[in-house]
């Protein structure tokens, strides 16, 4: 069936292409405004580096609780399950991927992955994703690209609510709301908005509850893990004259999961129960005044600050609990001044951040630990004409802890005529080391009592247990272990939109992004009860590359099929070095040892070669619409099991699948309207590689507009 479905949108379709239709059915290319991709006010059809804008209408009319839940449907946009929902963009991992809270990063992330389960996206007005190095205008973690949630404003007043209820059970099947062993979530927003004279004021509240689910490890069975998650948002919005004009949006999100655990490491399970509680809260004044029409200037304020909590007791061990407490503040103020010209657009811009971290996980949890960073950028792009428009920028990151670093980026669009448009764009992007890397100092008993070190204290500490006799063995990766350095990509985007009809737009985009000293965890020492140590070094060089297809299809004036493809090849450069030097070996399966082809290199861990999905979209002038989205992924290589000490096609894997989401929904009169769906239809599920896939699950939706 995945290989049917691969073959026809291989050749048929292509990754979604976000349009919109006329009176008479035609496709023309979005003249939604976008910021992210250049931090200026620009047309979505101008831009020069791959962006992509996901409107409120698509995440409403997808049925979506959180934010993981539409972003999975987006083509090139991989998720992956380890700590949370993490986003991989172009085969980089979820650490170089900055997720933005209407401009600004939120923070909270546990083994670099910030779990999108998060954000609810009740209140988002749409979703902007950029991707490529964008650290030349957002700093450290933005290598990969960036997803910038943007919500709702106040226009006008309102008062709108929805209740969603949704069940389910992936054992049974098909079952009924109210069946003994169901599965539910309910989710349920309120969002008002006033407007009085020059100033305006919305609110939104957010509450989410579901039965999570635990599996217990070389098994499938099943524990419920309930999770309850509340989130408000508070905007206000006042003009102070024509000219002036404040911002300010306060957010604070909780999260509450009841945990039953069990985990397995080397043979050995742990069983132990508890609770996870984390808070996050953001606070994002702006002031923007316009001294004419050609010159504005914003001063950004940001706080935010992030705490999680587990507390875990062992069922083997009453007496022996595991308590894990980490906090995260950051603090930034920055200044942008935008220049507006006939034939040129400047931005000029500079900043200072202040990070501070303190955790259990750390030496101690009341030793903070610090780092500030002045920034400073400039951009400008020039439209010679109009047909061609040019962007230049630079950003310098000056981090007390490391070395600076400068980002450039190039990027160009010259269009050929009506039906045909070509892009380019270069980028060097950065990601300086996190506290987790400088000083984490960790060992997990609930899952066979591995440790990991960073890399400021790891020798010191592995050297005294060693004279205590705890350690049983030295790795080779152990003398690598030294001051770690940013990592650095330069990526290059070259890609082209052509109409190739009124009613088909095809797009395309061929990446390649190199990495160098990339940051890796890597086995150290192993303990003398079997244990394992691992720590951090810059060890590899490698690189990501591959192609993606878009095509948006107005079949008739109600039906449009959109689709999308992504290709991804991946290396460590050092691991092919090797392979063609003939020093790594691999084992057949009667277990002979014998060198490894080239053809049977995988390269990195946890990346698809291929990436697909597939979106038809009804609607009629009585107010109904349907869609159906079909998801395919490729088998991905997950760990090395030959140990060989890199990833081969004799490693193991998890296998390739589909989901397949349906929806429908009917407005029934001014204030009311329903929707209904299904999620993961054929009730996929993979225990073992995807742990945090739910089952079938169906849903009801109310939405009541009271104002």
């Amino acid at each position: 069936m995945a290989k049917t479905f691969f073959s026809i949108l291989f050749f048929f379709f292509s990754f979604t292409l976000f349009a919109q239709k006329d009176s008479s059915g035609e496709i023309k290319v979005l003249n939604e405004i976008v910021v992210t991709s250049t931090r200026t006010e620009n047309k979505l059809g101008n831009v020069a580096v791959p962006v992509s804008v996901i409107s409120k209408k698509t995440i409403e009319q997808a049925g979506s609780l959180r934010l993981k839940d539409i972003l999975q449907e987006q083509a090139g946009l991989n998720l992956t399950n380890g700590f949370g929902a993490g986003i991989q963009m172009q085969g980089l991992s979820p650490d170089y991927t900055m997720i933005l809270l209407n401009g600004e990063p939120l923070v909270g992330r546990t083994a670099g992955v910030l779990d999108i389960n998060r954000i609810g996206i009740s209140n988002i007005k749409k979703i902007e994703i950029v991707k490529g190095p964008s650290s030349s205008l957002y700093g450290s973690e933005a290598m990969a690209g960036v997803v910038n949630i943007i919500t709702q404003d106040a226009y006008k007043n309102s008062l709108e609510t929805n209740l969603r209820y949704g069940f389910g059970n992936p054992d049974k099947g098909w079952i009924s709301p109210t069946g003994k062993d169901v599965f539910k979530n309910m989710d349920f927003n309120i969002n008002g908005s006033t407007v009085y004279k020059k100033t305006s004021l919305r609110m939104s509240s957010n509450s989410f509850y579901i039965d999570g689910i635990s599996y217990r490890p070389y098994s499938t069975l099943r524990v419920p893990q309930p999770i309850w998650r509340l989130t408000n948002q508070v905007q206000l919005y006042h003009s102070f004259s024509s000219k002036t004009f404040l911002n300010i949006t306060v957010r604070h999100g909780y999260d509450h999961i009841k945990q039953e655990l069990s985990v397995g490491n080397l043979g050995n399970i742990s069983n132990s129960y508890g609770r996870e509680a984390n808070s996050d809260l953001n606070i994002i004044p702006v002031i923007t005044h316009n001294f004419n029409n050609k010159i504005k200037s914003a001063l950004r304020l940001y706080k935010t600050q992030y705490s999680g909590s587990q507390k875990l007791y062992f069922t083997d061990k009453p007496d022996s609990i595991y308590d894990d407490e980490f906090k995260q503040k950051f603090l930034r103020a920055e200044n942008q001044t935008d220049f507006n010209w006939e034939k040129n657009r400047l931005a000029i811009g500079a900043g200072y951040s202040a990070d501070e971290a303190n955790s259990t996980r750390y030496d101690n949890i009341k030793n903070k630990k610090n780092n500030t960073i002045l920034s400073a950028f400039i951009q400008n792009e020039w439209m010679p004409s109009n047909k061609i428009s040019i962007i230049a920028g630079v950003r310098y990151d000056h981090n007390k802890l490391f070395a600076a670093a400068f980002s450039p980026k190039l990027a160009t669009r010259f269009t050929i005529n009506k039906l045909i448009s070509l892009n380019a764009s270069v980028g060097r992007g950065f990601k300086a080391p996190d506290f987790r890397q400088l000083y984490l100092n960790f060992t997990n008993n609930a899952a066979g009592g591995y440790s990991v070190f960073g890399t400021i204290d790891a020798v010191k500490i592995i050297n005294q247990m060693q004279s205590l006799g705890q350690i049983s063995e030295i790795k080779d990766d152990f003398y690598k272990l030294i001051s770690l350095t940013p990592e650095y990509s330069t990526g290059i985007n070259i890609g082209s939109t052509i109409t190739l009809s009124k009613n088909i737009l095809f797009n395309i985009n061929l990446f390649r992004n190199d990495i160098e000293a990339l940051i890796d965890v890597r086995q150290v020492a192993t303990k003398a009860n079997g244990a394992q140590i691992f720590s951090y070094i810059n060890i590899k060089n490698a690189y990501t590359k591959g192609g993606e297809t878009q095509l948006n299809w107005q079949l008739t004036k109600q039906l449009k099929i959109s689709s999308g493809y992504q290709y991804l090849l991946t290396a460590d450069k050092d691991d092919l070095k090797n392979i063609e030097l003939k020093k790594v070996y691999t084992r057949n399966s009667d277990g002979i040892s014998r060198l490894i082809a080239k053809s049977e290199y995988v390269g990195l861990p946890n990346r698809s070669k291929h990436m697909a999905n597939i979106k038809f979209i009804y609607e009629n002038k009585h107010d109904f619409f349907t869609t159906a989205r079909l998801m395919y992924k490729s088998k991905w290589y997950v760990s090395d099991k030959d140990g060989n000490g890199l990833i081969n096609t004799n490693d193991e894997s998890g296998n390739s699948y589909m989901l397949i989401n349906f929806s429908a929904g009917k407005k029934i009169n001014k204030m009311t309207s329903l929707n209904i769906g299904i999620d993961n239809l054929l009730n996929y599920q993979d225990a073992t590689y995807l742990p945090n896939l739910q089952g079938r699950m169906i849903y009801v939706i109310a939405n009541f507009k009271l104002k």
